[in-house]
């Protein structure tokens, strides 16, 4: 009988479930990876490419994913808490420090947002002439430099 070579796989159900769970709650990838008894993200992506069931669930919960990471931005910009002023001796003053700490915090998500899923997240970009209608191209022959 012979032998198997190379290194046992890492790919177990519980494995791809940890990978599956941290897509959906808004882990990227590579940090997922980054433990290490899980593979290397480029093995998941073998995984993926040579399984289309895995792929697709993936996929599903990378959507899932981005929606939480959506929510924890809501969270945050609503989010009140006593670190958001600082107790003076004239009174409360905002705490400009925590506030702007919060607005990256927000800022950060969505522009990951925009990039990771750009049709969901990203900012609609309409290209239209003038009058809003479609944009007329023109192509001229002539010599620009005359």
């Amino acid at each position: 009988m012979k032998k198997p070579t190379g290194r046992p796989s890492k790919r177990t159900d519980e494995v791809i479930a940890r990978i599956i769970d941290g897509l959906r709650k808004g882990t990227p990838l590579t940090i997922i990876c980054g433990a290490e008894d899980m593979p290397a993200t480029s093995t998941v992506y073998d995984w993926a490419g040579s399984d289309q069931e895995l792929s697709g669930a993936i996929a599903r919960a990378r959507e899932e994913g981005f929606d939480q990471i959506a929510i924890d931005a809501l969270s945050i910009a609503d989010e009140v808490t006593e670190q958001d002023t600082i107790e003076t001796q004239h009174g409360p003053i905002p705490n400009k420090e925590w506030l702007m700490r919060s607005k990256l915090r927000v800022e950060t998500r969505l522009k990951l947002l925009a990039k990771w899923d750009p049709k969901r997240y990203g900012e609609m970009i309409k290209h239209a002439g003038a009058d809003g209608g479609p944009m007329a191209i023109v192509v001229s022959s002539e010599d620009a430099s005359a």
